[in-house]
């Protein structure tokens, strides 16, 4: 099982549509039955497998082993991750063209987006996953902007100079701007690395 399955097919966001479908997920986190997810759930084992099997057909559930019971074969089934990540692709923006402006929200959600696939295209059953963190806040006045990213851009083309040989792990580097909005409960996250 995978710690996340980046959901990139329409098939696999409609085959989470369903409610239940959730439900069912839920219990197989543990490799089950139908039967045995069915009792969980006090639905019937019928309607248990119908869900199970457009799950194993979106490629969010697994067939782990097979054992026979009363002379019937009984599959037992598993969730294919821990959780998942819906692209924004699939979900579809609204508008006819998206401005490529790097000051722009559309281009902020093209570089999570990046990040996002990037990140669940990782083998998370690698031994040693390296990564760094780093946000804080700043203050940046709306004449000074353009200026900002200049420095921003400066100062990260300094760094792939600097770094940026043949030699070393490889690793992606994305930077995001965008407006911060105090959390409710005066939750409030100046300066955290991971």
């Amino acid at each position: 099982m995978r710690d996340v399955l980046y959901l990139e097919r329409i098939e696999q966001a409609e085959a989470l549509l369903k409610p239940q479908r959730i439900d069912v997920l839920r219990e197989l986190a543990e490799p089950h039955s139908c039967t045995e997810v069915a009792t969980r759930l006090e639905q019937t084992p019928q309607r248990v497998y119908y869900h199970v099997k457009r799950l194993v057909e979106a490629g969010l559930v697994d067939q782990v082993s097979e054992r026979r019971v009363r002379g019937i074969h009984e599959g037992i089934y598993q969730a294919g991750a821990r959780s998942y990540w819906l692209s924004p692709r699939l979900v579809g923006r609204l508008g006819l063209r998206r401005a490529s402006d790097e000051l722009s929200l559309g281009h902020l959600l093209d570089l999570m987006e990046q990040v996002q696939a990037d990140v669940a295209a990782l083998d998370h059953g690698a031994p040693e996953l390296p990564s760094i963190g780093v946000s804080g806040e700043i203050r940046v006045r709306p004449e000074d902007r353009p200026a900002f990213l200049a420095d921003l851009k400066q100062t990260l083309q300094d760094l792939f100079a600097r770094y940026g040989g043949a030699e070393g792990d490889a690793f992606r580097l994305a930077v995001a701007c965008y407006p911060y909005v105090p959390r409710q409960g005066g939750e409030h996250r100046k300066g955290d690395e991971t």
